[in-house]
């Protein structure tokens, strides 16, 4: 009796100890958004910026009105339409989810800056940004290095960089670092230094 019971407890033991991974995984993807990640392309799941985030990043990007913003990972648009609202500046928005763009396109218009700022559906690491002024990001850290030579490679000289929570690492030190509110936000300029560093790097196949 007392070898029967040994095993169901253990057989109970068992089954919670697969049932609680499982558990959080489907919470992590409910709290993150990841389940409406559309495959394996889709690096980041979709995760919104707090407006006073936005702001944040916009000042310490120093955004104006001859800005060209791009927002690579756009979500509901927020950053490009608010760069449009506040400054005037236009923005581009990337994102490879379908709903996010109607989502952020339906943004635009209820903002009324339609004429300032448009979104595209495309992965990120294969469009052409290279007419941006400022590119804002919100993703993980692991993306940003890959990002990495990619800026390089493609922004002009001047050109800014701001990022929500995360870096670019050591080997691209941020200029500014902030807090706002309980983000940090950091930002980096395009110099020549970074366009001959991007020269020595072999392009990423994404094919």
């Amino acid at each position: 009796m007392s070898s029967k019971k040994n095993r169901l407890t253990i057989a109970a033991f068992l089954f919670v100890a697969v049932l609680i991974p499982v558990f959080i995984v489907i919470s992590a993807k409910s709290q993150f958004g990841l389940d409406e990640m559309m495959g394996p392309e889709l690096d980041a799941g979709f995760i919104t910026t707090w407006p006073e985030t936005v702001d944040g990043m916009l000042k310490v990007a120093e955004v104006t009105k001859d800005d060209l913003v791009y927002d690579l990972g756009c979500g509901d648009g927020r950053i490009v339409i608010a760069a449009a609202q506040k400054y005037g500046a236009k923005g581009v928005g990337i994102d490879l989810n379908p709903k996010r763009i109607e989502e952020a396109n339906a943004n635009a218009r209820a903002a009324k800056v339609e004429n300032l700022v448009q979104f595209r559906l495309g992965n990120f690491y294969k469009v052409d940004f290279s007419d941006a002024t400022v590119v804002a990001l919100y993703l993980p850290q692991t993306i940003n290095y890959e990002l990495r030579p990619i800026l390089w490679k493609q922004l002009k000289v001047g050109s800014r960089v701001v990022s929500n929570e995360s870096d670019m690492g050591p080997e691209w030190p941020a200029e500014k670092i902030e807090q706002v509110g309980t983000k940090t936000v950091y930002m980096w300029t395009i110099t020549e230094e970074e366009k001959r560093k991007a020269a020595l790097i072999p392009d990423r196949d994404d094919t």
